[in-house]
């Protein structure tokens, strides 16, 4: 019971960080003068993947033996397939949520009891903004995952050094990110700072400790999270590798999830979407340059079906945004690969 109740006030405790995060962040951008999207690709991405991307650094760099070199790997792994699959799962099933409540509010007015534009993202009043750009994003993190994904099924001597290849795939998609769009000259519908309230322009002393002070507590409360799952598996039988690869990346991609949901209910649905995508690509060089620099980088058949769910759940994306036929419900379906992966999961490690 302990271990539940800490569980649900961690979450707690992440979700309320995380809405200091998002209004922190965004004055952030502000100041930095940054495209508008920038703030989800870049900002909000480097701050929410931090977290597990050190997790990755300690377990491959100073972890003992192969069991850490295994922990940092499957972090490396779990984080896109949980970016990848669940927590677009959760945007479309909030986007979809949200279209109905219009919907209802609508209805007496317009008496149709639809919601204009509700077939798909493009159109609706919180939707994707840029399909087009979205599709180059998870274009960009494809190619660069089924790399990844490849060398670690062969072995050759100069492999870990293409390690510095992966950060370096980071520095041109970090660069390219902060050019785009244009610097953000005004913010017109910023919510004001959390920490000067009354302040119409919030000093940018405090933006910056509110950024920080929030990605810490999210670290922290991160990583108790991870520590009660791991708590808890036993309790559900289920063994350490399992709760390892299934459950503890969900955890670690908590803030991502838990932004999301906060930008969304905004109706931020463009930049929501621009964190995913930012933290995907995180996820696909820093811990994999990591992971290729210090440890032999090599597949087992659990982490061989984390990479096939990943790839499913954005090959899948990127048909329908290539057809322009991405809806919010459709969207929901993103999730599917990560249950097939539980599910191929629990029979392997049988």
């Amino acid at each position: 019971m302990t271990h539940v109740l800490l569980l649900l006030g961690c979450a707690v405790v992440i979700y309320v960080s995380c809405e200091w995060f998002v209004n922190a962040v965004e004055w952030l951008g502000l100041r930095l003068r940054v495209g508008p999207l920038a703030v989800g690709t870049v900002l909000a991405a480097i701050g929410t993947a931090l977290p597990e991307s050190v997790v990755t650094f300690v377990a491959v760099v100073f972890g003992r033996g192969a069991a850490s070199h295994d922990i940092g790997v499957g972090a490396a792994m779990g984080g896109p397939l949980v970016l990848a699959t669940l927590a677009y799962g959760v945007t479309g099933t909030l986007l979809l949520v949200r279209r109905r409540d219009r919907a209802k509010v609508a209805a007496p007015a317009g008496g149709t009891g639809t919601a204009p534009d509700a077939r798909g993202l493009p159109g609706a009043p919180e939707g994707l903004g840029d399909p087009a750009r979205l599709a180059r994003d998870q274009t960009w993190f494809l190619y660069i995952f089924v790399v990844k994904v490849g060398l670690g099924l062969v072995a050759f001597a100069v492999k870990p050094w293409l390690g510095l290849a992966f950060f370096a795939a980071y520095g041109v998609y970090f660069w390219r990110e902060i050019r785009a769009g244009g610097p953000a000259a005004h913010a017109p519908d910023l919510a004001p700072l959390k920490l000067q309230r009354r302040r119409a322009t919030p000093a940018t002393w405090a933006v910056l400790v509110q950024s920080l002070a929030t990605v810490a507590v999210i670290f922290g409360a991160s990583q108790v999270f991870v520590g009660q799952l791991e708590a808890v598996g036993p309790v559900l039988g289920l063994r350490a590798t399992v709760t390892a690869l299934l459950l503890a990346p969900v955890a670690t991609e908590l803030p991502e999830i838990m932004n999301a949901i906060i930008w969304v209910r905004q109706g931020k649905t463009t930049l929501a979407l621009a964190n995913i995508s930012g933290a995907m690509m995180i996820q696909a060089t820093v811990p994999s340059g990591l992971g290729l620099l210090f440890t032999p980088w090599r597949f087992d058949a659990a982490l061989i079906a984390a990479g096939l769910a990943t790839m499913a759940s954005i090959g899948y994306q990127l048909v329908l945004l290539h057809r322009n036929q991405l809806t919010a419900r459709r969207l929901c379906l993103a999730a599917v690969p990560y249950a097939a992966f539980a599910a191929t999961l629990v029979v392997l490690r049988h």
